[in-house]
């Protein structure tokens, strides 16, 4: 995530409301995503192999969420509205791939989601707030929930800054990126996208 060097001092005020017509796509989005994920689920404990039209779909809805909480509650690192797309838009500020496997455990399958990625859940959980799963916090509330969790918070001084002094803390918005993309990180490894466990680091700044 790149941040805009000028952002508006009040626009992160009303977000939560040009944000309505994201969030209801989303949730349809995020419905499918969980449809779509157990049926790839199913693939790969058959044939070990996550079907690709189902994976580019599912990398899809994870990167259009990460661009509505880069312009939203997530991080308020651009004031550029999102664009309605599945795909990579190269010219917006925000970024998200997963490199597809060609092959993947049928074994881990069955134990990743639950149990090898529950100490990531508790930093997660911690990060986001509550103890909802990383995919839903960050699909469908962490948009627009400030306040919830040590993001939630940041992203709150963020906008407070903004509005007195119309300067986003580098400090501050490093900080959210590393926390955002840790997130990011166990929500594919959760979702079955990749068997490589996620590292327990703080990867800051905008660029990975």
């Amino acid at each position: 995530g790149a941040r805009d060097l000028v952002l508006s001092r009040w626009l992160w005020l009303v977000k939560w409301l040009l944000l309505i017509p994201h969030l209801v796509v989303l949730l349809f989005l995020w419905i499918a995503f969980a449809v779509l994920t157990l049926v790839a689920w199913f693939a790969i404990l058959i044939a070990g192999r996550y079907p690709r039209a189902i994976f580019d779909i599912n990398v899809g809805v994870l990167r259009w969420t990460w661009r509505v909480g880069f312009y939203g509650y997530s991080a308020l690192g651009t004031d550029r509205y999102p664009p309605f797309t599945l795909a990579d838009v190269p010219d917006y500020p925000a970024h998200l791939d997963v490199v597809y496997p060609q092959q993947l455990s049928r074994g881990l399958a069955l134990v990743k989601w639950w149990l090898l990625a529950l100490p990531h859940y508790l930093v997660v959980a911690f990060f986001l707030g509550g103890a909802a799963t990383v995919e839903w916090r960050l699909g469908a509330t962490g948009v627009v929930n400030i306040g919830s969790g040590l993001v939630g918070l940041l992203v709150f001084f963020a906008g407070i800054a903004l509005l007195f002094t119309s300067h986003y803390p580098a400090g501050l918005f490093d900080a959210v990126l590393g926390m955002d993309r840790w997130a990011m990180r166990v929500a594919a490894y959760a979702a079955l996208m990749t068997d490589v466990y996620p590292p327990f680091r703080l990867d800051q700044g905008g660029a990975e």
